[in-house]
């Protein structure tokens, strides 16, 4: 099954990241260096660029995991509150969410695969052990924790896994609550992150010879990495602001 730690592109993706990374560099080339050379130079940074978004989807994907999770863990909530035994309620949760995602959804392939293990006399807690591991997922891992420990103690399974999953439920909400809230926020972020690229080409369009002190000699070229530097590091702090840890 899937790893989550690990994402790998699809070929339409690893098309689409590539060049995006090669048009951004050689933006950034013509910008502050106007140098082929400079291009040239700066072509190390596509694998950053294409590490960098390769987290972004990974991030992105363990996003959309967790939300359906939290479909799986109130289905299945439901199913030990009617009196099904956890191997069956994780079934009937199941054939619950198939009316909500389709067969290829990442939720339900992981169901599928689950339900298969427990065919094969794999234990459940041992299913959700492993589910839990594979994505590195912080409310699957807690989720997993709570249930093995509460099955394996003779403890009210029920009454635990309805607490359990409202909580995780709720931190769900809330995170997802936050993300709406600083949408609007990342947007600017955006948008600040093109403003000096968009000062500096409106320069050159709009006067031409006015940076040439700053181009194909020394100081120039200094000033201007100094400057590039500034701003990627500028990008790379307002990045970590946006990224809220609930």
């Amino acid at each position: 099954m899937v790893n989550y730690c690990d994402y790998r592109f699809t070929r339409k993706e690893n098309i689409i990241y590539t060049l995006q990374s090669i048009c951004l560099i050689g933006m950034i080339g013509y910008l502050f260096y106007q140098s082929v050379l400079s291009i040239l130079f700066l072509a190390p940074l596509v694998f950053i660029f294409r590490k960098k978004k390769k987290k972004e989807c990974l991030k992105e994907q363990k996003w959309q995991l967790n939300l359906e999770f939290k479909d799986v863990i109130l289905s299945l909530s439901a199913a030990l509150n009617a009196g099904y035994s956890p191997e069956h309620a994780l079934e009937e949760a199941y054939k619950d969410l198939k009316h909500l995602y389709k067969s290829d959804s990442l939720i339900m392939q992981e169901l599928h695969y689950m339900i298969q293990q427990l065919h094969m006399n794999i234990t459940i807690e041992k299913v959700l052990e492993d589910f839990g591991e594979r994505t590195g997922i912080e409310d699957i891992i807690s989720f997993a924790e709570v249930f093995a420990t509460a099955k394996r103690t003779g403890g009210d399974l029920v009454h635990v896994i309805k607490v359990t999953s409202n909580t995780i439920s709720d931190k769900i909400d809330i995170k997802r609550e936050i993300i709406t809230l600083i949408s609007s926020k990342k947007l600017e972020a955006n948008i600040m992150k093109v403003i000096p690229q968009g000062i500096l080409f409106y320069l050159n369009l709009t006067s031409p010879g006015y940076l040439d002190p700053l181009y194909h000699n020394v100081f120039g070229v200094s000033v201007m990495s100094i400057l590039l530097i500034i701003y990627l590091l500028a990008i790379k702090i307002m990045q970590k602001i946006m990224d809220i840890q609930v």
